[in-house]
């Protein structure tokens, strides 16, 4: 059968994550791996007021085939709300509506990358950027992410040897590290980046998750002419509904992403525009994002401190300031695989590292999700990983 099969899928990994939540299906199982929002949060009855709205007073219209481009009132309220948030200028017509930023990642792979072509991704990075671009075989090189960001040192002297045609970054609350660029780490790498022709992709699912620090300016204020934005609905409103967005000012490739959409599903779910855009025409989104970030903070102070007190100083553990995740480093000679065999035995679910890096992972390395799950059984569960730990460090 491998003959029948394109080669182009060959080498792409299964998401491990997604795998992973086969394993965590058992109700006994606490588990820290998916990058799940907190279910508590998810506006059903305003969802459904919404859907009626739109049924009694647009139902056939929102029934119906539509733009690519996407319903034009929520490209509208994108752009509004960039400028209020970020005083950023992102014109409505520079906007398409996806199917998740995930999508955004294989459009952008589609149009921008041919096999062999160097891609520039984060140290550990986002595994679904990972599976989305070796889609299309291109060179994937590695920068170091470091407390603060990127290794600026390392990007400039990639840039110099591969002329990368992208990267791809999560600056907020990274995933899978929690790590936030700074100010400095911002300018300089736009400073590095601005008379280059690479692209610079910023992914921003977690930006409104915010419950310590200030909030730090985009990269489309710092090198406009460089960036594409993604952005999603999934973290602050509802991850099924899969609505997020691409803007780049580039209209060429615009154009090429357009036809690139049309090639994939003709258009993102039109009932499920109208009916987010009928939430927000009625809702506080702010009020909203404002109690989801008052009990993440909540939870992530919990699992902070629990790790702390059971761990100790025999791991190194990121402190986000906002998100969903937060990354352990253990001991050189511990893999996080083989501990997280011995973490399932004991009914907790981690992600290990390995599925992060692209090629050479530090496999002592390991993510955990701090949303989906109150600070009881954050403790519970902390504690659990660590009975599995003490079976690797004595």
């Amino acid at each position: 059968m491998e003959t029948i099969f394109a080669d182009r899928i060959s080498d792409v990994p299964k998401s491990f994550i997604r795998e992973i939540l086969k394993v965590t299906a058992e109700p006994e199982i606490i588990s820290f791996a998916g990058g799940l929002p907190n279910r508590d949060f998810f506006p059903v009855e305003q969802i459904k007021t919404a859907c009626n709205e739109v049924l009694d007073t647009d139902g056939m219209e929102a029934l119906q085939y539509s733009t690519t481009e996407g319903h034009n009132l929520l490209r509208k309220y994108i752009s509004d709300r960039y400028k209020t948030k970020k005083n950023l200028d992102v014109s409505s017509e520079n906007i398409i509506i996806t199917n998740g930023s995930q999508q955004g990642l294989d459009l952008l792979g589609k149009v921008l990358i041919n096999e062999n072509d160097s891609i520039l991704l984060e140290k550990p990075g986002y595994l679904g950027a990972i599976q989305s671009f070796s889609l299309y075989k291109p060179d994937f090189n590695h920068i170091t992410l470091k407390p603060n960001g990127i290794d600026t040192d390392e990007l400039r002297n990639v840039l110099k040897i591969k002329s990368p045609k992208l990267f791809y970054t999560v600056p907020n609350f990274q995933n899978p590290t929690g790590v936030t660029y700074d100010l400095e780490t911002r300018k300089e790498t736009g400073r590095i980046i601005e008379k280059t022709n690479c692209f610079l992709i910023e992914d921003d699912p977690y930006g409104e998750l915010r419950f310590k620090g200030s909030n730090l300016p985009s990269f489309k204020e710092i090198i406009p002419d460089n960036t594409i934005l993604l952005g999603s609905f999934s973290k602050i409103f509802a991850p099924s509904f899969r609505l997020g967005w691409i803007a780049t000012d580039n209209k060429e490739l615009y154009e090429k992403l357009i036809v690139a959409k049309q090639a994939s599903d003709l258009h993102t779910n039109y009932f499920s525009q109208k009916v987010l855009y009928q939430y927000l025409l009625k809702n506080d989104i702010d009020s909203h994002i404002e109690r989801i970030c008052k009990v993440y903070g909540e939870q992530r102070d919990s699992m902070v401190n629990s790790l702390k007190r059971y761990f100790g100083n025999k791991i190194t553990i990121t402190e986000p300031e906002g998100g969903m995740f937060l990354w352990v480093t253990l001991p050189e000679n511990i893999n996080s695989m083989e501990l997280f065999q011995a973490a399932i035995k004991k009914n907790v679910a981690f992600v290990p590292g390995t599925p992060f890096y692209a090629s050479n992972p530090e496999t002592n390395t390991l993510r955990l999700n701090f949303t989906n799950s109150s600070p009881k059984i954050i403790e519970e569960g902390v504690k659990r990983l660590y009975e599995a730990f003490l079976n690797f460090s004595e």
